[in-house]
């Protein structure tokens, strides 16, 4: 696609616009498109939630745990999500939503985290626009363990076999999760948002950033340690992530049809070469994340390090991954950099191992099934947390 003459001027926000159509052609238009565009559905919930008040709320919860038809009522804003939510795509494989996100499960539980903080979140952060808005609630950079713990009871939720069925955990939350965003949008905006500047608040392309955050970016971070992924498992991953990007509201061209690294790494580098770099908003949420993330791997029982021992790795991994971004994010140089081939060379050889014994991928989903179903039983239930948030006004 290409855009009109008439069209208003692309978003300060989006730069290198010119080197990023010489690797991506149309596809740059595309990404002009979805900074300026939100999630209409979500948007009317929100408004709907601040217009009816409790009923509207009450509706879409019993709508979400038991389905459309059991609020035939239900306002129509309400409806129109649900309805939406509720209609399965044809390209959803249901064999793997009943096994669950299997490439996920099978990571080992420390990698897992130290993906997720310098891989995941830490991309997010990544973003001025994202971090800018993150830091603007007051709560992220105070109250970073209890951010850490709830984007992981999501996630959590959301690979566990079943969890995104309707009505099931991961489904309901990641509606949540969408809604969440609809909630920050309206804020923003009531607030003097700068749009020319920034595009709309939590836009497509943020939800894409997001989207691969949980694909892409953690599973090319922990090829830094030697964890890395079959074709299959690879396809896997991606097929069962288009049906949460589905549910977190995400336009279907941004993601329908990825089904590997490679293709997914052309969408990585289409946002953040057309993004600025980290500010002092990004350090700040890095700096608060990567305290939680090393003080929660230093409390797990055995733990084989202190904090400051994951500290200096998260670092080391973390600084490897992101490159000239690093420095911008804040994070230092690490005495352990030294020794990341020796720590890649012994885990590429354990995953081998793993892939060419029978059962041992099988064992590895289980034991990550049951340290999930043990994170949930910790953490509680998310939605009550969600629920909050989104009909805070």
């Amino acid at each position: 696609m290409t855009l009109s003459n008439n069209a208003p001027p692309a978003p300060d926000r989006l730069v290198n616009l010119a080197a990023a159509r010489a690797r991506h052609g149309d596809r740059v238009d595309l990404m002009v498109q979805k900074v300026r565009t939100g999630d209409p559905l979500a948007d009317a919930v929100v408004a709907e939630l601040d217009a009816l008040g409790r009923p509207a709320r009450a509706a879409l919860q019993r709508g979400l745990a038991e389905g459309r038809a059991s609020v035939p009522d239900a306002p129509p804003g309400v409806a129109a999500l649900l309805d939406q939510v509720e209609t399965v795509p044809g390209w959803v494989a249901s064999d793997l939503l009943d096994a669950g996100d299997r490439t996920s499960l099978a990571v080992p539980p420390h990698w897992r985290g130290l993906a997720f903080a310098g891989g995941s979140l830490a991309h997010t952060y990544r973003s001025p626009a994202i971090a800018r808005l993150l830091v603007g609630t007051g709560r992220l950079t105070s109250t970073a363990p209890r951010r850490l713990a709830e984007t992981g009871l999501w996630n959590a939720s959301v690979v566990l076999p079943g969890g995104l069925r309707h009505g099931a955990p991961g489904y309901v939350q990641t509606v949540q999760v969408r809604l969440l965003h609809a909630r920050v949008r309206a804020s923003a905006t009531a607030h003097g948002w700068d749009a020319a500047r920034w595009g709309v608040p939590i836009n497509q392309a943020d939800t894409a950033r997001t989207w691969l955050d949980f694909t892409v970016v953690p599973f090319t971070f922990l090829e830094g340690i030697g964890y890395r992924l079959t074709d299959e498992e690879q396809a896997r991953l991606y097929r069962y992530w288009w049906y949460v990007g589905h549910l977190l509201g995400l336009d279907e061209e941004l993601f329908l049809g990825i089904g590997n690294h490679e293709q997914a790494g052309e969408l990585l580098d289409l946002v953040d070469s057309t993004s600025e770099a980290p500010d002092e908003n990004s350090r700040a949420l890095v700096g608060a994340l990567f305290d939680a993330a090393t003080t929660n791997l230093a409390a797990v029982p055995r733990s084989p390090m202190d904090a400051a021992g994951w500290r200096d790795l998260l670092n080391a991994l973390a600084g490897r991954y992101h490159g000239e971004a690093a420095t911008a994010l804040g994070i230092p140089e690490s005495p352990v950099t030294s020794v990341l081939p020796l720590l890649a060379a012994g885990e590429a050889k354990a995953r081998r191992y793993q892939l060419q014994v029978p059962g041992a991928v099988q064992e590895a989903v289980d034991d990550g099934v049951l340290a999930f179903r043990g994170l949930i039983a910790a953490l509680g239930d998310g939605n009550a947390a969600y629920q909050d948030h989104v009909a805070a006004r």
